[in-house]
């Protein structure tokens, strides 16, 4: 080959070369700038638009779950419906379901959360403490309620209550002695008031009375059956009178499933004394009545304490008219001028043919009372309103009258408050009376208003000074 012909093939294949590498760099500077305009495939896939609006999206989700979804809330209710308290039992579950029915019905749920409403699950006590106590873990075990209300008797209440605590369910008590507030449980209320407060007020009638007739109560017996209510309520009776320079010429005391009363009557025919407070509950104050009308003893007043006994209308159908004229200290006042109080009485006495007692009249300003706390736990906790320990912070806030509840307008003083302890720091009574009315033998408010048209018959009408 010449040296000419190398020469131009030299040259040929230098400028191949250069050619080449002109493509090669316009090849690269278009791949960069490409890749400049969209992501590779590998950053594509988890940037897609999807991801921003997931990653957006989570926390509404969250949201939405943390403020549940509440279509029932289940009540449970634990009383006594068989044995000699079923009186007093049955008629909380009468009461229990009249409330539940307005709210679910007429008030519309509980509206903060939703128109939730509320169920009403029942188990009976028993008697005894420990069969209340296997009635509370078997309602709680079964049904998971998220308040419970009962028992009524205190005793059972008690029980009741160390099974609440240990499950922290919340428990409103309708048992009434002083000490169940005491323990330093932190899941309890109790809107009535405090046995204590009975005996009191029993005595502070009395006194009342004499004055404004100008009698003088020199003299007094206190009688109460032996349980732990009765004692309290004697005991605030007793402390009362003597307060007041009252003469306590005995304190007799009996078992509260009592048969025979004789000896009860023989110490108080004994003693003489002006006046007698006695603490029953339902067959004891039938059997006293009776057998002090009786015997013929004619003392210048009998007046009953502790929310049950001698006015109840049971009591008066069994007793006739050995109660006429006895009174009795309630809890609940079921002739409050109020338009919730009188609405809520006529519908049960539609219902039930009676107006509600004490037994009752406690288990309906307390639904009520669950209902205002229900309808502040969703407010003040959305996301979780229902955890025990908002519902106690949803209660002790709660400040409620007439102008306010459906609760106060059916509380004998109109206004409920919970203290710390879960005493109502606005607790009071009334006091009924038996008299004829029309021919019929009924309770009518005596104090410390008079229904209108009522005025207090005392003393009795066959009490004689000296006699």
């Amino acid at each position: 080959m010449s040296r000419r012909v190398r020469k131009a093939l030299s040259k040929a294949a230098s400028a191949t070369i250069i050619v080449i590498i002109i493509i090669a760099i316009a090849a690269g500077v278009g791949w960069w700038a490409m890749n400049q305009q969209q992501p590779s495939p590998t950053t594509t896939a988890p940037s897609t638009t999807s991801a921003p609006q997931t990653t957006t999206s989570a926390p509404q989700t969250t949201t939405q779950e943390t403020k549940p979804k509440i279509s029932v809330i289940k009540i449970g209710l634990i009383e006594p419906l068989t044995g000699s308290h079923a009186v007093f039992g049955i008629e909380a579950k009468e009461a229990a379901q009249l409330a539940i029915n307005i709210i679910n019905n007429e008030l519309g749920g509980i509206k903060s959360l939703g128109g939730a409403k509320l169920e009403l699950v029942v188990q009976d006590s028993g008697e005894s403490p420990d069969a209340a106590r296997l009635a509370a873990e078997k309602l709680i075990s079964q049904y998971h309620p998220t308040i419970v209300v009962g028992a009524y008797i205190s005793r059972l209440t008690a029980a009741v209550a160390e099974v609440t605590e240990r499950t922290h369910t919340v428990l409103f008590m309708d048992g009434l002695v002083d000490d169940l507030t005491q323990h330093g449980w932190k899941y309890v209320f109790r809107a009535a008031p405090k046995a204590s407060a009975h005996g009191k007020s029993a005595a502070d009638f009395i006194l009342d009375m004499a004055k404004k007739k100008g009698l003088k109560v020199k003299t007094a017996v206190v009688l109460n059956e032996d349980s732990v209510f009765g004692t309290y309520v004697g005991d605030g009776a007793k402390l009362e009178l003597i307060k007041n320079g009252v003469k306590v010429l005995d304190h007799i005391t009996y078992p509260y499933d009592i048969s025979d009363v004789s000896s009860l009557i023989n110490k108080i025919k004994a003693d003489n004394p002006d006046v007698v407070i006695s603490v029953p509950y339902f067959h004891d104050a039938v059997l006293i009545a009776k057998a002090i009308k009786s015997e013929g003893i004619h003392l210048m007043f009998i007046a009953g304490a502790g929310g049950c006994g001698y006015t109840d209308p049971d009591s008066i159908k069994a007793a006739g008219d050995a109660v006429l004229y006895y009174t009795q200290t309630y809890s609940f006042n079921p002739y409050r001028q109020t338009e919730w109080g009188k609405k809520v009485v006529a519908m049960f006495k539609e219902k039930y043919g009676k107006i509600p007692t004490e037994a009752g009249g406690i288990i309906l300003y307390t639904m009520f009372t669950i209902y205002e706390g229900l309808e502040k736990a969703g407010q003040m906790f959305p996301n979780d309103p229902l955890n025990p320990d908002n519902l106690r912070k949803a209660f002790l806030s709660l400040d409620l009258t007439d102008s306010n509840s459906i609760a106060a307008q059916l509380y004998p003083t109109g206004h409920i408050k919970f203290l710390p302890n879960g005493d109502n720091e606005y607790a009071g009574t009334a006091i009924l009376q038996v008299q004829e009315v029309d021919g019929t033998l009924t309770p009518v408010l005596v104090w410390p208003e008079p229904q209108p048209g009522v005025e207090p018959v005392f003393p009795r009408p066959d009490y004689s000074a000296g006699g």
